[in-house]
């Protein structure tokens, strides 16, 4: 017989402890002892204990404490039957224990031999067969079975019917350990003894059932035994558990001292902590049972305060029993524990001698408003008021859960009534408080007759003065019990029984209460009512029915009411009103209030929301949580972060963000703050807090196993899951148990379907429910004939959101991935990766490939390994995951048969039969094509982008695995690709998010470029796309200087330089321009693995020196114009090196916005004739769709400004068509923004508005700070110009601008902002608000130098030359205070400037002449009308546009693309009704 014991020093420990006990048990021994033994079965016909009792198990006990750490004692007995000879041994007690010191092996130790001669006494033993435990092997009998379940505790036998596997059984959860030691007297007869505990052990099982507790052992020892019960095992957690243990402690600790006879001590110790419930032991015999620091606690306690019910302090302080139930017991030393904290004695539930004291759980914080609680108060205010005039009482119950800010509102209410003279008898009721009659009612008296607060000697005199008057002098004795006073007993008092005394007393408070209402009106604060007692219920329902008087109570709907309690709820004067979840934005306030800031990041909205669910317990706990755990960085919002490095952006990424929160009412002084993560924390596994965690587990253990197993499956792969991927999870689950189960989780909304009814889908979509299956799919796919689409497969991957689910209650994912040990963690985490990595690219309608275009085909291969097998250890040694990748980087990939059909496409007979020349021709061609491609339906409306929701359900829970099993080299490739996703979807913070996670991956960067020491290992490819999509997202910042620095970093370790110097653009710009030139001419080889990472590389090349010409296209410098210039003719050579027909036309669009901008008429057609004769070569893929909307954009941007407007507005309507059907929404945005400018200039202002409309729906929930600044530059137009028109509020574009002018974003575009302070200075000009007037108007002065030739630079200078003339005309002499008044000489340079600089937009410019000549003729002293000033419309505008030759021509745009109906929109006049204008919106 052996017994062991093993410590550790934390939590994370206890899963290292279970393994080191399920693998090597038989290898550690430290207490030994030998001999014969017996065994005994107590317990009843539901549940039996085996005993093992004989000398020997005293022998062991004893040399347990003798024992120490480290050390190996044998007993006396044990020690004689050994060869003694081998052993160094120091005698510790003689005739009872030995301790060994060494062991004297001369020849080599041979086990097997030693083995063989142990044989000899273990006849039993089965040497020959492969299982060694015969029970195994026994044929079914249902007898046996059924004797043997008696052994097995009830949530496990639950567990195994439900034929879970053993590695999902185990836990690690919070529990609550009561060990109960009996010792008995030495005259006691063994039979006795056997009699005795079987007694006790039925007691024991039946009390602790009741509390949700289980006996789990029941240990012998010499002339006593021990308990072992526990509360919250998995499937048995109850809210207070630790009251429920120290109850049913106290009970047992009763019966043992009174009804066991020969009973010498019962001792009995409670603990509370986090434990490892669970299998341990080899497979042959597997054994559940419990491991923690705790239980070593526990076992300490009973000998360190024997005699007594003593709990540790987290038992005291989660039991929340009143204080005076406990006893604070000396500190006593203790074996093996260093540091056992503070303990108790628990006393017993004693009924307190003091009624209870006023007071709310929660005081009013002046300085947090309550949030969304309107309709709560009206409930409230109305009660009020009918009982003011209707002089009858009223009550308000207010129901909800726990958390959801009942309190509060109760505090909010206490502040109102105190507010309104009302007189208030708040009340917080305990649970233990249910159990005494009449405690609600005695404490609120004595809250009114205001003795609670005061000194005891002197509460009767209190109470006389408050009783004079309205009771008689002979009945005050009535309140001596009640009270605690001692009035002298009256004769009539004497003479009445109890039943008459009650209702005496209860007569009186009727009568002093009913006197009360006449001074103020009387309000009752009860909070948690659901605890108060029978007779206070009844009290109650009385008083409410004769006094007029207003009860405000708060309920808990999980608590069973009374029959009293349920009888007033149902009275005519009572209200129940049910307290609703806080709406999200609420929520984000209380939360920005509890971490004093004023804005949050978003994945700390995400962390919030997801676990919150609208509770604003959860909300506070969780703020307070982050901050103890200091994973958050402060900054102060009005501070100017001018930064230089990557590592330094967070603060500036946030406030890019903040355009929706704005500090209002805040003064100029006060400091205002946001908050970001730290970079090295991921959010997604932040441990719960002790509180929120054993909610959870309470509302989890209330499922039945089933639904508890599918909602951990569930927890492990995220707040969004794939039905396909959770059975996967699943073992033994086919589809009908599984849709059975999560039908019944949908209906208690534990899940909820995503965007879709609550119905279950018929048939699933996805075809793979493991990687067998998918790999089956692939070899059947490579045997198909080459007739078959290549795409097919990804459709099947596809994941359709009829089958996506999320969790719809707070915590419970959170804490149900929590009780997964971390080897079991990781094992499943490792089956998500594998299912979810075949699904890791672009979806069917984009045919396939990565977001980095082949980014697969790029990376460096790795060694092959081993894949490990389901719950085996996992090793790290080697990648498993990053084999997946090379493995999958060796069959054919959906972009690869996408992008290398350029031979084919370049010889389809419908692309080359006719050379494209004209937009016409164009525009003409595309209708064809789309027809051809669909005939019976349009190709726009088939195959919808699914990209975003691979993004959500596949890439971004892919990192999340990868990071958590430790595959940081894989989570780097996926972080890489779900920026480029986010990227792709405009999503621009969410990029920066997952490239700051890829940061803290790499570690911090070396000050030397040569000394890099990544702390991950990547290849070239994979750091220069880390730097370029960086960059992408510094410059969508406003961070230009890090943008450059980042692109060329990207480009020289993508081996093509960019030069620094003028001498090297030169040198560049030559070779460019005749050498590369010449290398061009050869066609692209066919596809193979060196040429698809060559396309790689070129396709990040391009992107890079497309971010670089438009990164020195925002500085108006010579120098910058050289190195935009020079990035430009980068880009058209790596573009057509590419060989990519939709990626050449997308540069030369690039490259004709480019010469727009630059005032380089020629050249700007010149690179959008070529972009069109180009499309006739582009196939109509997505990529193809995609090239062509940036085409006809493109071409809208032309016409707008040549003048052609109509023109313009047909092809923007066609162009944001495309865009809409691509969720394009930087390109739709940038569509609409022309499709307004050339609506607004032909005076379609009905038009203006439903444009404005769509693009207001299309940024308002995003965080694109550019986009809503041009949206409000467009509201200003429409306010200045749109007569009479308004789509937003001057006040809120004005709002926007306060707050968003020093934004990196805005500063860095000067011609955006150009237009919009000019608009503003307009503006206050007409209300003569020259002060304003000139802030603005100073502003646009430096900003007009910074501008090009673009459709907004142009605009915006237009307002500026109109801010002069205005000036010049109607303001005031001596008005500007701070700068300089403009001279007639200055407006007319600026109006040659315009000439020279905006040769590109002559849509403007018979505008700029009109107002040359008003200039003209206010400098001869000539009157000015102020009408062609400000309204230019009204004067010259009819006069300015020339009909483009298009509009007389090409009558067939309508085509497949619905052109028709956007002509009627176009051709729409002022005066047609609302319904037409509807007809013609976007």
């Amino acid at each position: 017989m052996d017994r062991c014991s093993l410590s550790c020093k934390s939590e994370r420990d206890m899963d290292k402890l279970a393994r080191i006990f399920s693998c090597y048990i038989s290898d550690i021994v430290e207490r030994l002892s030998a001999g014969r033994i017996s065994q005994v079965i107590v317990g009843d016909e539901q549940r039996q204990y085996l005993l093992v009792i004989g000398r020997d198990v005293d022998d062991v006990q004893l040399a347990q404490r003798l024992a120490q750490a480290n050390e190996i004692v044998l007993s006396w007995n044990c020690w004689k039957l050994c060869e003694q000879y081998m052993f160094e041994v120091e005698i510790m007690k003689e005739d009872e224990a030995v301790k060994l010191r060494d062991m004297r092996i001369i020849d080599p130790f041979d086990f097997d031999e030693h083995f063989d001669k142990c044989l000899d006494y273990l006849p039993h033993y089965r040497t020959s067969a492969d299982t060694l435990r015969t029970a195994l092997e026994l044929d079914p009998d249902f007898a046996l079975e059924q004797t043997l379940r008696k052994h097995i505790m009830k949530n496990l036998l639950k567990k195994i019917d439900e034929g879970q596997p053993m590695e999902y059984i185990s836990e690690f959860r919070t529990v609550t350990m009561v060990l109960v030691s009996l010792e008995f007297h030495k005259t006691a007869w063994m039979l006795h003894l056997c009699h005795l505990i079987q007694e006790a052990a039925l007691y024991i099982s039946t009390v602790i059932e009741k509390g949700g507790g289980q006996l789990s052992r029941i240990f012998m020892f010499e002339k006593g035994c021990m308990f072992l019960c526990i509360f919250g095992l998995p499937g048995d957690k109850k809210p207070d558990e630790c009251a429920h243990a120290l109850e049913s402690s106290f009970s047992i600790f009763s019966f043992c001292w009174e009804n066991l006879a020969e009973t010498k001590l019962v001792s009995i110790s409670i603990t509370n902590g986090p434990v490892f419930c669970g299998m341990i032991g080899a497979v042959a015999r597997h054994e559940y049972t419990v491991i923690g620091p705790k239980m070593s606690l526990v076992a300490r306690m009973i000998t360190a305060y024997p005699g007594l019910v003593s709990c540790d302090e987290v038992t005291y302080l989660r039991s929340m029993l009143p204080a005076y139930n406990f006893k604070k017991l000396p500190q006593k030393m203790m074996k093996n524990i260093s540091n056992p904290g503070k303990m108790y004695e628990y006393l017993g539930h004693r009924r307190c001698i003091m009624f209870g004291k006023r007071h709310l759980a929660r005081e009013r914080n002046k300085n947090h408003p309550l949030l969304d609680r309107e309709k709560e108060l009206e409930a409230f205010q109305m009660a009020q008021q009918e009982c003011l005039h209707q002089k009858k009482g009223q009550a308000v119950l207010y129901e909800g859960g726990k958390g959801c800010g009942k309190s509060q509102l109760l505090a909010e209410i206490n502040f109102l009534a105190h507010k309104e003279q009302h007189r208030v008898l708040p009340l917080k009721l305990k649970e233990t408080d249910f159990k005494q009659c009449f405690y609600a009612i005695q404490t609120l008296m004595a809250i009114f007759f205001e003795i609670d607060t005061c000194p005891a000697y002197y509460r009767q005199e209190c109470l006389h003065k408050q009783l004079h008057g309205m009771v008689e002098e002979p009945l005050h004795c009535l309140f001596n019990d009640l009270f605690f006073v001692k009035f002298p007993l009256s004769f009539e008092v004497s003479h009445m029984d109890d039943l008459t005394r009650q209702k005496k007393v209860k007569a009186c408070f009727f009568q002093v209460l009913q006197e009360a209402v006449r001074e103020a009106p009387l309000i009752f604060l009860i909070d948690e009512a659901q605890y108060m007692d029978t007779a206070s219920w009844e009290f109650l329902e009385t008083l409410l029915s004769t006094v007029p008087i207003i009860m405000v109570m708060t309920l808990t709907p999980t608590f069973t009411l009374c029959g009293c309690a349920q009888h007033f709820l149902q009275s005519s004067q009572a209200v129940l009103v049910p307290i609703l979840k806080l709406a999200a934005t609420s929520l984000l306030r209380m939360a920005c209030w509890e971490l004093g800031v004023v804005s949050i990041p978003q994945e700390l909205q995400i962390y919030l929301l997801h676990r919150c669910f609208g509770n604003p317990l959860y909300c506070e706990v969780l703020c307070q949580d982050l901050l103890s755990k200091d994973i958050l960085l402060f900054h102060d919002l009005q501070k100017v972060e001018e930064n230089s490095k990557w590592e330094n952006l967070s603060a500036n990424a946030m406030k890019s963000t903040m355009y929706g929160i704005f500090p209002a009412g805040s003064e100029e002084d006060h400091e205002l703050y946001i908050c970001t993560v730290k970079d090295d924390v991921n959010l997604d596994t932040v441990l719960l807090p002790p509180l929120l965690k054993e909610i959870a587990v309470n509302q989890l253990d209330q499922l039945s196993p089933a639904e508890q197993l599918l909602v951990k499956c569930a927890a492990v792969i995220g707040h969004s899951f794939h039905i396909d991927l959770l059975q996967h999870l699943l073992p033994g689950w086919n589809k009908n148990k599984l849709l059975q189960v999560l039908r019944a989780l949908v209906d208690i909304h534990v899940l909820c379907w995503i965007n879709k009814s609550q119905e279950l889908p018929a048939d699933s979509i996805i075809v793979p429910s493991s990687i067998k299956i998918i790999e089956q799919i692939k070899e059947e796919k490579k045997k198909k004939s080459d007739a078959d689409s290549p795409l097919s497969l990804q459709e099947e991957l596809s994941l359709p959101q009829t089958e996506v689910l999320e969790f719809g209650v707070p915590l419970i994912r959170e804490a149900a991935w929590e009780l997964w040990p971390k080897a079991q963690q990781i094992a499943l985490h490792l089956e998500c990766a594998y299912f979810l990595r075949d699904l890791a690219c672009r979806c069917g309608s984009c045919h396939g490939g990565d977001f980095v275009p082949f980014h697969r085909f790029a990376i460096c291969s790795t060694k092959s390994c081993n894949g490990t097998s389901r719950f085996c250890s996992y090793k790290d040694t080697g990648s498993v995951l990053r084999q997946v990748i090379t493995d999958k980087l060796q069959l054919p990939s959906p972009q690869d048969s996408f992008q290398f059909q350029t031979k084919s496409f370049r010889s389809q007979e419908a692309f080359t039969s006719e050379h494209c020349r004209t937009e016409e021709e164009f525009l003409d061609q595309v209708n064809r094509k789309l027809s051809q491609a669909s005939p019976e339906k349009d190709m726009l409306t088939t195959k919808p982008c699914h990209c975003e929701d691979i993004l959500k359900l596949v890439l971004s829970p892919l990192i999340h695995h990868c990071l958590v099993i430790g595959e940081t080299t894989c989570a780097f490739y996926y972080l890489l690709e779900a920026a480029a996703a986010s990227l792709d979807l405009s999503d621009n913070y969410m990029a920066f998010l997952y490239l700051k996670k890829a940061s803290s991956l790499l570690g911090q960067p070396s000050a030397f470029s040569f000394l890099k020491n990544h702390k991950v290992k990547i290849c070239q490819f994979e750091e220069a796309t880390f730097c370029c999509l960086r960059s992408e997202v510094c410059f969508n910042m406003g961070q230009i200087t890090l943008a450059k620095k980042l692109a060329r970093q990207a480009l020289r370790l993508l081996k093509r330089n960019f030069p620094w110097t003028w001498f090297g653009v030169l040198f560049q710009t030559f070779l460019e321009k005749y050498w590369r030139s010449c290398s061009l001419s050869q066609p692209p080889n066919n596809p193979s693995e060196n040429s698809k990472k060559k396309l790689a590389v070129l396709q990040q090349q391009v992107h890079c020196l497309s971010l670089l010409w438009q990164l020195y296209n925002l500085e108006t410098t010579a120098s910058s114009h050289r190195f935009a210039c020079l990035a430009t003719l980068m880009q058209k050579n790596s573009a057509e090196e590419f060989a990519n027909e939709a990626q050449v036309v997308s540069t030369y669009v690039a490259l004709s916005q480019f010469s727009q901008n630059t005032g380089d008429r020629d050249k700007w057609l010149h690179c959008e004739q070529m972009a069109i004769q180009k499309s006739s070569l582009c196939w109509f893929s997505r990529e193809g769709l995609l090239a062509t909307a940036q085409l006809m954009q493109a071409l809208a941007y032309t016409k707008l400004c040549l003048g052609h407007l109509d023109f313009s507005i047909k092809l923007g309507f066609q162009a944001h068509e495309i865009c809409r059907h691509l969720k394009k929404p930087a390109l739709e945005n940038l569509v609409l923004s022309v499709l307004f400018r050339s609506a607004f200039l032909k005076k379609k202002f009905d038009l203006c508005v439903h444009v404005l409309e769509r693009q207001w729906v299309l940024i308002s929930h995003g965080h694109d700070v550019l986009g809503l600044a041009c949206f409000y530059s467009a509201c200003l137009d429409l306010l200045l110009y749109g007569e009479g028109l308004l789509c937003r509020p001057f006040g809120e574009c004005l709002h926007f601008i306060q707050h968003c002018e020093h934004s990196c974003i805005l500063n860095s575009q000067s011609n955006v902002m150009l237009g919009v302070h000019s608009s503003l200075a307009m503006w206050f000009a007409q209300d003569s608000q020259w002060n304003l007037f000139e802030h603005h108007f100073s502003k646009a002065r430096q900003l007009v130098k910074r501008t090009n030739a673009s459709l907004f630079g142009s605009h915006g200078f237009v307002r500026f030359l109109e801010c002069h003339v205005l000036m010049l005309q109607k303001m005031p002499d001596s008005v500007f205070m701070h700068t300089l008044p403009e001279t007639c000489s200055q407006t007319l340079k600026y109006c040659k400037e315009f000439f020279s600089r905006c040769v590109t937009c002559p849509v403007y410019h018979q505008w700029v002449s009109e107002l040359k000549a008003s200039v003209m003729r206010y400098g001869k002293r000539e009157s000015m009308s102020s009408t062609n000033i400000i309204r230019p419309f009204d004067t010259c505008l009819a006069r300015i546009w020339i009909e483009g030759e298009y509009l007389e021509e090409n009558h067939s745009f309508g085509g497949h693309l619905g052109i028709q109906r956007f002509d009627r929109m176009a051709d729409v006049k002022e005066n047609k009704n609302e319904e037409e204008i509807q007809e013609c919106t976007c």
